[in-house]
């Protein structure tokens, strides 16, 4: 993900994330971080490269997990609206 440098009018981008540390409080900036590695996937990225996954592979769990959550978004609207 690409951001701006705050205060800054030009073109100029800083990849990666960047976490601002104002009155030493390290535990927030940690939280911060923490918060945008979780919404960027990160970590699940790093987790599903640790190995090699066949192609075939990625698209069985890809199809598995939009078929979970199908069934999941049918099991709401039914209990919520009866269909």
């Amino acid at each position: 993900m690409n951001r701006k440098r705050p205060n800054e009018t030009s073109d100029i981008y800083i990849k990666g994330l960047n976490v601002e540390v104002k009155n030493n409080d390290i535990g927030r900036a940690m939280r911060k971080f923490k918060k945008l590695v979780q919404e960027d996937g990160i970590l699940q990225e790093v987790k599903n490269r640790r190995f090699f996954e066949k192609p075939s592979v990625v698209k069985n769990r890809k199809k598995k997990a939009a078929r979970a959550r199908h069934l999941k978004e049918r099991a709401k609207r039914h209990n919520e609206l009866g269909f």
